[in-house]
Order: structure tokens, then sequence, then C-alpha cells
């Protein structure tokens, strides 16, 4: 199947979007697909206005159409609502042709968190946005759920993977830092609510891992936790099996592959009982949910290591790109 992919989150930005769409290229070019990445590397940009990290398409309406009538996909996915999204959208609704979507962020708890405006304004905008594709794909049951109560249809699910061969279980190695260590990584933003975890009261060590417009205010607010910056592939895997609890205090995620990186290395979670951790953790016994984020944290380092990988086995990027490709044939 010749599959296009439009999506305004692409390299070298590093987020949950990101690193799903190219878990999920990679997967359907190894089932024998063909895929086209529609990203803003290829289009006139400019830089979104609060997070200067991410370049927004300008007019990118005539080069998407000339490259989708060059690649001739036999199935169209908008996996964002940006410049790229919107016009794909358009390029799909003024041809008749049929398309899907995915759901990846909350902007709406975001744009309310950042720029004071309603969230009920956002998600209407939202649900007329994904309103014409064939389905929306989601991540979980939850964000399904939440989606519904806000006028959504047609939701499909489209779970997520972990590279089991890249974040492994390993005998903790000799540091310096006090234990126990108490890991977050992610973006710092302020959807992030890292205060959450960095105001807490906790024994041992801090560990911060990642970079965002909120670094500076947060490395200076919080001197005695450790920001390390961002961090990929084998260094980040390090700092995952060095790590005794992960500590994840969004709100606002849709799902968090943090949260499998964190599993998937034998380090027990610990976050509030929220869409993403609830569906992730589930009855797994691999974390600790609780709106009491302290006690969640204390009580994680009691879990044992094998239980959370075995939680992580779950979710393969494998099955996730199968999942993906049945929603397209049933839909697309």
């Amino acid at each position: 199947m010749r599959i296009a992919i439009v999506s305004d989150a692409w390299l070298p930005q590093t987020n949950g979007v990101v690193r799903t769409l190219s878990a999920l290229r990679r997967e359907l070019e190894a089932l024998g697909h063909t895929v086209r990445m529609v990203t803003p590397e290829h289009f006139t940009t400019i830089a979104c206005p609060t997070y200067r990290e991410i370049r927004l398409a300008v007019y990118p309406g005539y080069e998407l159409e000339r490259q989708l009538q060059e690649f001739q996909p036999e199935s169209i996915h908008v996996a964002t609502e940006g410049p790229l999204g919107i016009a794909a959208r358009r390029y799909c609704t003024r041809r008749g042709l049929p398309f899907t979507t995915s759901f990846h962020t909350k902007f709406p708890d975001y744009i309310e968190s950042r720029l004071g405006i309603p969230s009920r304004w956002t998600w209407e905008l939202l649900r007329r946005f994904h309103a014409p594709a064939a389905c929306t794909m989601v991540a979980t049951d939850s964000i399904r759920k939440e989606l519904e109560s806000h006028g959504f249809t047609q939701l499909r699910r489209w779970t997520r993977g972990v590279d089991l061969n890249l974040f492994q279980p390993t005998a903790k190695p000799a540091t310096d830092w006090k234990r126990p260590i108490f890991l977050s990584v992610g973006r710092l933003a302020v959807e992030k609510n890292l205060p959450a975890f960095l105001d807490l009261d906790l024994p041992g060590t801090k560990l911060v891992v990642g970079d965002g417009p909120e670094r500076a205010t947060l490395e200076q607010r919080y001197p005695q936790a450790r920001f390390m910056g961002r961090l990929e592939g084998a260094e980040l895997a390090s700092f995952y099996a060095l790590a005794d609890c992960f500590v994840f205090p969004s709100l606002t995620d849709t799902f968090g592959l943090v949260l499998l990186e964190a599993l998937a290395s034998g380090v027990p979670v610990a976050a509030f009982p929220v869409a993403g951790p609830v569906d992730v953790v589930e009855a797994s016994g691999a974390g600790v949910l609780d709106w009491d984020l302290r006690a969640a944290a204390l009580a994680a380092l009691e879990i044992d290591p094998a239980q959370c990988r075995e939680r992580a086995r779950a979710f393969t990027w494998t099955a996730s790109a199968e999942q993906f490709l049945g929603n397209l044939r049933a839909f697309g």
C-alpha cells in the first residue's frame, strides 16, 4: 500500500508524536508498504510563536498538493491539526477523498494553560477538524471517552509501542548521586506540570531529562535537581536504567511513551490517575497512581522491576503498526 502521512510535527523535534510516527514508518516499510512523510522539512516555515523549536509551514497548499499528486497515495493519514494538517484535510475534502486522522495532543488544555483561552472553544475547533475523517485514531480508551464527551465520532484505537531491545533492565550502576533516584523524562514545557514533581519532598536525587522553553526557569527555581538536557538512544536508556522510580507529573498527555520506556527498563511508575498513566499501568502493578504524587513515588520503590518489564512486553511497535493498517483498510 502507498501511504501518505501528513504531520506538522517532525524531526528535529523530539516528542511523542515524532517518535510515534518515526516508529510507524519504520514498521510499515518493514511490512512492505511504501510511506511518504509530508512534513515541514520540505516547506517554507516560521517558528511557532510560543514554542520556537516548532516550525510551522507557511501557505503549504500548493506544495502539499504537488507532493500528493506525485506520490499518488492509496491512503492519506493526517496526523496533526497544524498548517499541513489543515491543507491536507482541505485537499481531501475538495476531491472527495477518504482520509484518516489521529489525535495526539490535548491542545485545548495546553492553549488554556499558556494563553488563557477557554478550552471549550478549542475543543469545538478540533471536533470540526476531525469530523470529515473516515476515522480518528486514539491511543487509549480514556482518550476515546474524553473525545466522545466533546462530540467526536468514528473513533478507533491505535496503541503505541516501545523498543524492548534498547530499553532494558540492568544492574543499578554505581553513582555519586544519592539514592533513591527519581527520574522524569520529557519536554520542559508548562503543560508537562514539572513543578508537581520538583516540589515534592523526596529523599535521594531528582533527575530531569529533556529540553524545552521552561528549562532555564526550572533550573533557576530548582537548583537541587539535576537537569541533564535532551538525550537519545543508548544514552537515554542508560538514565532510565539508573533510576529507581519514574515520576510522570503530566495531567494532559494522551499516552506517554516515556512511561513504556521506563517500564521496559524495569523502572516503576508514579503518576496521577489520569488518561495515559491509567491506560498504561492499569491493574498491572507496575506503578502507583495517586493524587498524592509523593506517596505514589515512595510506594513505587517497592515494586519488582520484573513486573515493570512484563507490563512493557504488552506494547510493541509491530502491533501498533498492524493496528494502524487495520484502521486504514477499514476506513481509508
